[in-house]
């Protein structure tokens, strides 16, 4: 029976011969580890304030609907309780929505500014990476003319 030859050895000597700087993969790993921990951040803190906003959004209802559930002593007062019911209702319905809006719009801003400042270190970071690969090509180039000016005999 033929064996399958193992390539572990040669494939270690040929991966040793292409050497990879990891620095700028695991820098970049970091960098969106920390933009991610802070997206959550804000993601959670606007979640965190809408459910605050729903939770007395409903026990303002549910209160409300104590009010108008109660006994009344003739026909014209449940009529009244109706409508304040609704009128109350209507109100707190604007403002709820208005202070999710709030929720909604801080939550924009956060996320372009932290987008923002992301793309900012991105480009700062691949301007550096650029430089640094020109001046090694640079030092490479410099490297075989001269070696080929100087050829050993």
């Amino acid at each position: 029976m033929a064996k399958t030859p193992d390539f572990t050895k040669t494939m270690q000597d040929m991966m040793a011969n292409f050497p990879v700087d990891t620095s700028s993969m695991q820098d970049a790993f970091k960098s969106q580890s920390a933009l991610n921990e802070k997206l959550s951040r804000v993601a959670l803190s606007a979640a965190e304030r809408s459910t605050e906003i729903s939770a007395q959004w409903a026990k303002d209802t549910i209160a409300r609907v104590g009010e108008l559930t109660a006994k009344k002593d003739d026909a014209g007062a449940y009529a009244k309780a109706f409508t304040d019911f609704a009128n109350q209702s209507a109100e707190t319905a604007a403002e709820h929505m208005s202070a999710f809006a709030e929720v909604a719009k801080k939550l924009q801003m956060e996320t372009v500014d932290l987008l923002m400042a992301a793309g900012k270190d991105m480009a700062d970071d691949a301007q550096k990476a650029t430089e640094k690969a020109g001046r090694q090509a640079q030092d490479a180039v410099m490297k075989s003319s001269t070696s080929s000016m100087n050829p050993k005999v």
